[in-house]
């Protein structure tokens, strides 16, 4: 097998398996496995490089916040929090769509998951829209786009396994996320609002003073977990993985204790869909790490790396050509995936141009929120398209106006690294 270079068999066995459909995690393993053996690396590094990928303290943070997010749309901790937002932004023309947008904005400070946020607030508001006279791929596209802001908002999924995978900051990544994620919402009520004008979607009814009082106090529960959570990261009370439990146990109070909307049985099967959840992300984060390290030894990261450096100098062009190659990347694969699969390649430049961890950690982020609904691997526009019942086809021609949006909010976030580092300077010194 000499006349076969590894590095070109390794990338081109993978696209393959990509372009065959066969799931992204097992392109992983296949791939990677099978150079480490032609290419004798080294058959015992499998269980130690698996191992060493996902036994990582701060990766325990992830099945802890898809459980608290779980946990608290379970609690119907949502639908209170949909009705205040609805007494209050519900009377401006396109209400419903600004509340799916502001509603996600908030529930991305629970959930750190697009697809889980989609199947949370998208039950309630896409059906909710509909009924109000909304088209279906109107409402779908609206909710898709907005769980976006999900992975963006902290505590977000996509900010732990970049910090794990780069050694930034998770606590300086999260805070970094709030004011890009109120870009991202604020992108998508622009056209939300336009569309809402040009084809006469109504507001809804004015809340009342005393409705919104009411209201406020009913939802007081929901909107305290992300005071608790990121309040207590900020003020240095736990870290991000013990600020994940902490959610965990919080949304079981609220559920058990206040709502009353759960019972003990019901945590079983909570607990098996939070390890269903976990256990893909954590295979994709085990094979990937096969992968990534195959990569490594064989110096195809250094190679590509050299590529890019080589193609311009001009930082400003590089950024874009960067951005444009994870949009791209965000239309095939999911986000963790790109992570592991991609930062070994740009942490080089990265380090070569001195560009801030936190601030491209956002920027990467952002992209990969994108790609969540940008087809053909576009996992929110799924979950939407099943929840109003309608095909693809009809969520993706009604989704293009929030993605061109949400990638000016991209532009912005990528060349004034402010927006992403103000926060963190302020909170974080």
């Amino acid at each position: 097998m000499d006349f076969i270079n590894p590095g070109a068999l390794l990338l081109g066995m993978f696209a393959l398996l990509i372009f065959l459909r066969v799931p992204i995690a097992v392109a992983l393993g296949i791939s990677g496995i099978t150079v480490i053996i032609v290419a004798d690396l080294g058959a015992q590094m499998f269980a130690p490089v698996f191992f060493a990928n996902i036994s990582k303290f701060s990766l325990l943070a992830i099945p802890f916040f898809i459980l608290a997010g779980i946990l608290m749309g379970r609690a119907q901790i949502s639908e209170r929090i949909i009705r205040l937002v609805s007494l209050i932004a519900g009377p401006f023309r396109g209400g419903l769509a600004i509340v799916t947008v502001v509603t996600a904005c908030f529930w991305g400070a629970v959930s750190g998951s697009g697809p889980a946020t989609v199947a949370a607030l998208g039950t309630i508001l896409i059906p909710g829209m509909i009924k109000a006279g909304y088209d279906k791929g109107f409402a779908a596209a609206i909710m898709s786009a907005s769980s976006g802001i999900a992975i963006i908002i902290p505590p977000s999924i996509a900010f732990i396994v970049y910090g794990v995978i780069t050694g930034a900051s998770i606590s300086k990544l999260f805070a970094a996320g709030f004011l890009p994620g109120i870009l991202v919402g604020a992108a998508l009520i622009v056209p939300a609002y336009i569309i809402s004008v040009k084809r006469g979607y109504g507001g809804e009814k004015a809340g009342t003073l005393k409705e919104i009082i009411v209201a406020t106090k009913d939802a007081a529960w929901g909107l305290i977990a992300p005071v608790i959570i990121l309040g207590g990261i900020y003020g240095g009370i736990f870290t991000p993985t013990e600020a994940a439990a902490v959610g965990v146990f919080y949304g079981l109070f609220v559920g058990v204790f206040v709502y009353k909307t759960l019972k003990f049985q019901d945590i079983v099967d909570l607990l098996v869909e939070t390890g269903v959840a976990s256990a893909v992300v954590m295979l994709v984060v085990a094979f990937a790490g096969i992968f990534g390290w195959a990569m490594t030894t064989l110096g195809v990261v250094e190679k590509i790396s050299q590529l890019a450096l080589a193609v311009t100098d001009n930082p400003v062009v590089l950024l874009l050509i960067i951005n444009f190659l994870l949009l791209i990347a965000g239309m095939l694969l999911d986000a963790i995936s790109i992570m592991y699969l991609l930062l070994p390649l740009l942490m080089p430049i990265m380090a070569h141009y001195g560009w801030d961890l936190v601030w491209f950690g956002v920027m990467m982020t952002v992209n990969l929120a994108i790609g969540q609904i940008t087809p053909p691997v576009a996992v929110n526009l799924y979950v939407g398209a099943n929840i109003a019942k309608i095909s693809m086809d009809a969520i993706s021609r009604a989704v293009w106006p929030f993605v061109f949006a949400s990638i000016v909010a991209l532009l912005l976030i990528t060349f004034v690294p402010e927006i992403s580092l103000i926060v963190p300077k302020l909170l974080l010194k």
